[in-house]
């Protein structure tokens, strides 16, 4: 039983939260590819991004798994223990879900509930004219190892150098730190790519934006590392960054709860999104992110 306490208590002042995602064999990932506490980290690290990007409390996660009948049970403990391993870093209970037998691959169904104080969560339809783009983190290391693994695909990666897309860290008190502070007026996560999430800030906030292309952090990977190219930075989904804006007089530090922030560009009173180059030349950046029901 969760028991969600409104209105009186502790509870008045609170924001129930709630956020769904799937992670689908063959969609977000591949056996052949991820090691079962791959998968289970990102299952759960998903959710938590979401909640991370509202300035959300996780509080509990729900699993529904659907199993082909020939899986390994050790692969499932493995997968269990990353993911429960990760509940229990950021407080989160695994309070319930559900089994069945899939006649065709993994589907995993997670739910993660949170709260948040009241009418303070943190959306993605607060951005006005004028106010400054940041990005948290580095962009594109994730798409990277997806670009090495599709060019090469009995190739193994080293989880260790690319981990942000082997075992993503939720950024839980970054996004914390930024709703209770007031210094985000709009925020999501990067979960589809810098041009299709901002551009879903820009459609619910009525505005439009202007991108300095050498401002973009981009990851490093491999060994030896080797930075990762523009195209991966923009589009590459998965990376579980926070992408937030904030108006001109706040002050926006360098680095929140030990993660770099780096201002990328502000928002415009248009609606197109535009990048511009290191010889000052602009052209309109098209979302060209995740697509949903493409398969590796």
């Amino acid at each position: 039983m969760l028991r969600i306490v409104a209105g009186r208590g502790k509870g008045k002042n609170k924001d129930t939260l709630l956020t769904t995602d799937f992670t689908l064999e063959g969609i977000h990932f591949r056996r052949d590819w991820h090691p079962a506490e791959s998968v289970g980290q990102r299952c759960l690290a998903r959710g938590l991004s979401d909640m991370a990007a509202m300035g959300g409390e996780p509080l509990a996660a729900f699993l529904s798994l659907a199993l082909p009948s020939d899986l390994p049970q050790s692969w499932v403990g493995r997968f269990a223990r990353s993911l429960i391993s990760l509940a229990e870093r950021y407080g989160v209970t695994l309070a319930g879900g559900d089994t069945a037998e899939s006649p065709n691959g993994i589907l995993a169904d997670i739910v993660v509930v949170g709260t948040a104080p009241r009418g303070k969560a943190v959306l993605r339809s607060g951005a006005r004219p004028g106010d400054r783009i940041y990005v948290s983190g580095e962009l594109g290391g994730s798409a990277a190892a997806v670009w090495e693994l599709r060019k090469k695909p009995k190739l193994r990666l080293n989880p260790r150098q690319y981990q942000r897309h082997f075992f993503p860290e939720p950024r839980i008190e970054l996004g914390r730190i930024l709703r209770e502070k007031g210094l985000a007026s709009a925020m999501i996560d990067i979960s589809d790519g810098l041009s299709t999430d901002l551009a879903h800030i820009c459609e619910e906030s009525g505005v439009g934006a202007e991108i300095d292309a050498e401002a973009i952090p981009r990851a490093n990977v491999g060994k030896p590392a080797r930075e990762v190219d523009l195209q991966f930075a923009l589009h590459g989904g998965e990376d579980y960054e926070l992408l937030f804006t904030a108006s001109r007089g706040k002050r926006v530090p360098s680095r929140i709860a030990g993660v770099p922030i780096v201002q990328i560009g502000h928002v415009t009173r248009g609606r197109k999104i535009f990048l511009r180059n290191r010889a000052e030349v602009g052209y309109e950046l098209q979302p060209r992110g995740w697509e949903h029901f493409r398969k590796w």
